[in-house]
């Protein structure tokens, strides 16, 4: 990527972007070189590399991968008193509230911006201006970072579902870590309405599941949606508009946060 060149991002069910790199650099790890050298070779045979370069097989050196991978990790701020920190880092001085989490396979460590404003967008509805944080849903879970984060907000009735096992697993691992009380399940386990309805997925499911996630807000609720792109933001209008009126709430690098009240 050159500095003329932007990130690309999709997903499934969307159209691909019009225009693409010029030069791409595609990057494979293998277990060892006689299984890089085999894939290569079929490769090849395929005729995959017509118009590439292919730059050859480079040995991965010995490292210690944990003390790699905690060094990437770091402390991260949403407000200047709200952190996540990994099991691993001392909390700053500064952090009042703070949710411990590590990397894991579910999504949301707190450093995606889509993370960042959903837990910003709990942080500021803490306090007299807004109606306390009560019954709380986190459609989408992963990590269960934001019914962490709604937990150390005050929520005293919460629920994290997602499709992924795994991800059920992870927040309820995580949530005894921070010694909050979530329920976490698959998406048939939410029951009723809640005051607020959290969901960071992606645009296509969002607007699927619109019906759904409308139906779980309560009178005088909150719908709070992220993994949208600002060039979605209209997409994401229509698809609610049914319903009620999307607002965006919240910006970051290219990614946007929406909310409409019931």
């Amino acid at each position: 990527q050159t500095d003329a060149e932007q990130a690309l991002f999709g997903e499934p069910g969307m159209p691909p972007p019009k225009e693409g790199w010029q030069r791409s650099r595609v990057l494979a790890l293998f277990a060892g070189r006689d299984q890089a050298q085999a894939a290569l070779t079929l490769l090849q045979v395929q005729d995959f590399f017509d118009g590439c370069e292919v730059l050859g097989i480079q040995n991965v050196p010995e490292q210690d991968w944990v003390r790699l991978t905690q060094s990437q990790f770091a402390p991260v701020d949403i407000t200047p008193e709200f952190w996540i920190v990994p099991t691993w880092h001392e909390p700053p001085e500064a952090a009042r509230i703070v949710i411990r989490l590590d990397p894991g396979l579910a999504f949301g460590t707190g450093t995606h911006p889509t993370t960042r404003m959903c837990l910003r967008w709990i942080a500021r509805h803490d306090g007299a201006a807004h109606a306390a944080l009560t019954r709380v849903l986190d459609y989408g879970c992963g990590s269960g970072i934001l019914a962490i984060g709604a937990a150390k907000f005050g929520a005293t009735d919460i629920d994290a579902v997602d499709i992924d096992f795994a991800a059920v697993e992870s927040t309820v691992l995580n949530a005894q870590a921070n010694h909050v009380l979530v329920r976490a399940g698959l998406p048939e386990t939410a029951s009723g309405v809640y005051q607020t309805v959290l969901a960071n997925i992606l645009a296509t499911p969002l607007k699927v599941l619109a019906p759904l996630l409308w139906s779980r807000v309560a009178v005088g609720g909150d719908l709070v949606l992220a993994g949208i792109l600002e060039r979605q933001a209209d997409e994401l209008k229509v698809a609610y508009a049914p319903y009620g009126a999307l607002q965006v709430a919240d910006s970051e690098d290219g990614w946007i946060l929406m909310t409409a009240s019931k």
